[in-house]
């Protein structure tokens, strides 16, 4: 009798052991988290409403987030970047960068006091953004402004082009 209950007991184990449940959402690999990321150029005109919509083409989860910089700057060939919103005050009024996100697409837009139609093409045409989608387990865990912090915590070493 022991003898039977002993080789029962093992094959339940080796079978539980031996099982595999679902597969977790997409993202780790070997415990780095890797979030989704990529770069875009905008123009912003009357004829877009000074606004751009982007689908992410790629699952975003209900709790993920979404992180968006701008290229402010190039200094010495060093890439300045800063998180969205970005306010630019002027004599007319302000400016400002802005985005929000929903888990379809993504959304750029210019906001503030001044009239676009005044504003000088730099401010407009050629505007350069990185997206990066902060997966559900990280949202609200670490400060977020430094582009190259963000990079180095999410293992993103390239933007694709959108």
């Amino acid at each position: 009798m022991k003898k039977t209950l002993f080789v029962l007991i093992t094959f339940l184990s080796v079978t539980i052991i031996s099982c595999e449940g679902p597969q977790g959402p997409p993202g780790q690999d070997g415990g780095t988290i890797i979030a989704p990321a990529f770069e875009i150029e905008i123009d912003f005109n009357s004829a877009n409403n000074y606004e751009y919509i982007e689908p992410y083409g790629f699952t975003l989860y209900p709790a993920d987030g979404v992180l968006v910089y701008i290229l402010w700057d190039v200094i010495n060939g060093q890439e300045i970047w800063r998180l969205l919103p970005q306010t630019v005050e002027f004599d007319e009024g302000s400016l400002v960068y802005n985005y929000d996100f929903t888990r379809e697409d993504v959304s750029f837009f210019l906001d503030g006091t001044i009239n676009f139609n005044l504003l000088d093409p730099v401010w407009t045409q050629n505007q350069v953004f990185r997206v990066i989608v902060v997966p559900a387990e990280d949202v609200g865990k670490q400060l977020h402004t430094d582009l190259n912090a963000v990079m180095s915590a999410y293992n993103i070493k390239e933007f694709t082009k959108h």
